[in-house]
């Protein structure tokens, strides 16, 4: 599906966030920026896990919250922005906030080195475990507010796993636009 919000784009596809033709992939990583499962871990395979592993040690970690930028390497994307989201421990202890700001960084940080797209997947809710539905709503808010911006983003895309996702952000972006 694809809404046009102002001058960008946003879609919302079912499918591996590692194909996506967009300038820069979002990597839903971990502190020490390692490598790991889900998204985190096939991004690395697709990239290259000894050149992105070499690229992300350089960067000395990543707090919760912030995004710091690598090459795309093997993948069609030009970059990778490597956000860390929080983990879920029951909703009182920031999360929220803390997933804003993974969205939020990574979108300045897109900006700040030209970027014109980027691709999403859902961030913190594999082994993180943030409500599902919580975290749609944070991602395509932080997206729709930042499309008011009129930066030079053009198109984010979110790249979700799964049908059940897939129809969630369908619902929730309708719901919010």
């Amino acid at each position: 599906m694809e809404y046009k919000m102002g001058t960008m784009t946003i879609k919302i596809l079912e499918g591996d966030i590692t194909a996506a033709e967009t300038d820069a992939i979002v990597n839903a990583a971990n502190e020490r920026l390692a490598g790991g499962g889900g998204v985190d871990g096939a991004i690395h395979r697709a990239a290259g896990i000894e050149q992105l592993h070499a690229a992300c040690k350089k960067l000395g970690g990543c707090k919760t919250g912030q995004a710091k930028m690598t090459d795309g390497f093997k993948l069609k994307a030009k970059y990778i922005i490597h956000t860390v989201g929080p983990i879920y421990r029951g909703g009182d202890s920031g999360e929220a906030d803390l997933l804003k700001s993974a969205y939020k960084s990574s979108l300045a940080l897109a900006e700040e080195y030209g970027c014109k797209s980027v691709a999403f997947p859902a961030i913190s809710t594999g082994v993180y475990g943030y409500p599902k539905e919580e975290a749609a709503q944070i991602a395509i808010g932080v997206v729709l507010d930042h499309a008011k911006k009129q930066g030079g983003i053009q198109q984010v895309v979110f790249v979700l796993f799964g049908a059940e996702q897939y129809e969630l952000y369908i619902q929730m972006i309708e719901k919010l636009i």
